[in-house]
């Protein structure tokens, strides 16, 4: 457990036991932000970092392993969320499911003086290398190892793909929702910093170490809320997080694009893609759906287009509240996503894109192809937790949609290859999910060629 002398400390190897130990039940979430999701769990115990394995068969059989990184703006997100089980995905696959819990917030993702950065990401390093050494007795292969994940889980995998921490811990990767911030040490300093100050601490292991881990949280959530005045943090200030993996030069050493395009990852096969109104998620649950002003809409184009001008152009006829949605789609996953396929094919590797246009039931179909819908696709979960509020209750299309995604994404576990074929630069082929699927070139043309020219650097402090 992260707590008391290992508070924010690198996670440490667990104490061996003899015998069988009863795993009934999930191991408690880690600390958790109220601000994304106000019915977050409560952390009940020090026991943050536990993993669950779902297996078909717990002989010799060398089954491929497909782990699990969950996403939640490295504010919130735990393994015990019932939309994660693994019990669908395992038994119709024929793969061996693993999820995990990994610290969040300030304590996996603050920058903290005398800590090490990105702790979140080494508990993930720290997972596979369990799976790596203990998988065989659950039925997998350790050498055969697929990480997936959604949102922060996949911009979690961009970081594993440019970590040397990770090399060898897995050959396959799908990274769903890529979003592109990563700070700067300068603005993770600044934002741990004021985060501590918030505390009544330095931002110093020792002191922090002493503010309990709820109340360093109801920090964390005070400076979530007032984020906007403070313009030095950039396009941070407008976002829904403080919190992102850190380019520190050692645990992370650059970006994942500039790491894949020089070829850091190019012998680990990869599935990436995105939903097509990712944004439109957040735009419901501000309250703001058919509220978007001309204001607002300015606002979001100045923070977040590469040429606010030219986005207006090669949308003459769009509204505000669909310019203010797709800028900020086009930002956080869309294309950060479509880059990395990008990166990863001239750094010599082999990717697969897709996209996913499939129309949400839920909320009375206002929600399009919106952020999180591929979650409960992907596992076959169809009811509770965000299934309920992006599915609702027509499951017989989505039962349909969700077959035919696990079994490609089972199938790149198993054999590599998902269904479509490679992503190049020539005729840019993508898999495009709906009621009824396709494979055609990529269907965002005009967003890809007006953030053609952006880098997704680290974010500085302004």
């Amino acid at each position: 457990p992260p707590v008391r002398d290992l508070r924010f400390a690198a996670p440490e190897q667990p104490e061996p036991w003899d015998g069988v130990r009863p795993a009934t039940t999930f191991g408690t979430p880690p600390p958790q932000s109220s601000t994304v999701s106000p019915g977050a769990p409560e952390t009940t115990g020090d026991d943050w970092l536990t993993c669950n394995v779902w297996s078909p068969d717990l002989g010799a059989a060398h089954l491929p392993v497909m782990v699990w990184i969950y996403g939640g703006a490295y504010l919130i997100g735990h393994s015990g969320d019932p939309v994660y089980s693994g019990a669908r995905l395992a038994r119709d696959g024929g793969v061996v499911v693993v999820t995990f819990n990994h610290r969040v917030a300030m304590e996996g993702f603050g920058q903290i003086e005398g800590a090490p950065a990105n702790r979140g990401l080494l508990d993930q390093v720290a997972a596979l290398t369990w799976v790596r050494d203990n998988i065989a007795a659950f039925g997998g292969d350790p050498g055969d190892v697929t990480v997936f994940g959604e949102s922060a889980g996949a911009g979690s995998i961009a970081a594993l793909l440019a970590m040397p921490r990770a090399a060898g811990l897995f050959q396959k990767a799908i990274a769903q929702s890529v979003p592109g911030t990563y700070f700067s040490r300068a603005l993770a300093d600044d934002i741990g910093a004021t985060i501590a100050a918030e505390a009544g601490a330095r931002p110093v292991r020792d002191e922090l170490a002493a503010v309990a881990p709820a109340r360093l949280m109801k920090a964390v959530d005070a400076i979530v809320t007032t984020m906007g005045p403070r313009q030095r943090w950039g396009q941070v200030a407008h976002s829904a997080t403080p919190f992102s993996p850190v380019v520190d030069g050692d645990v992370l050493p650059r970006t994942p694009w500039d790491a894949l395009t020089d070829g850091s990852a190019r012998d680990i096969a990869l599935i990436t893609g995105h939903n097509r109104d990712e944004y439109r998620l957040f735009t419901a649950m501000d309250g703001l759906h058919g509220q978007v002003t001309e204001e607002q809409s300015a606002t979001a184009l100045r923070t977040f287009a590469p040429d606010p001008d030219a986005f207006r152009r090669a949308f003459p006829d769009a509204s505000a509240e669909y310019l203010h949605e797709l800028v900020q789609s086009d930002w956080l996953f869309r294309m950060p996503s479509l880059h990395l396929a990008e990166a990863h094919t001239a750094g010599g590797g082999r990717a697969h894109l897709y996209e996913l246009t499939w129309q949400a039931p839920g909320l009375g179909g206002i929600l399009g192809a919106c952020h999180t819908l591929d979650i409960p696709l992907v596992f076959g979960n169809l009811a509770g937790g965000i299934a309920d509020l992006v599915i609702g209750e027509d499951r017989a299309a989505a039962a349909e949609l969700s077959a035919e995604i696990r079994s490609a994404w089972t199938g790149f576990a198993t054999s590599g290859d998902p269904g479509w074929p490679v992503y190049e630069a020539a005729q840019r082929l993508t898999r495009v999910y709906d009621t009824v699927s396709s494979v055609l070139p990529y269907p965002e043309e005009t967003s890809r060629a007006l953030w053609a020219g952006h880098t997704f650097s680290e974010l500085p402090l302004l």
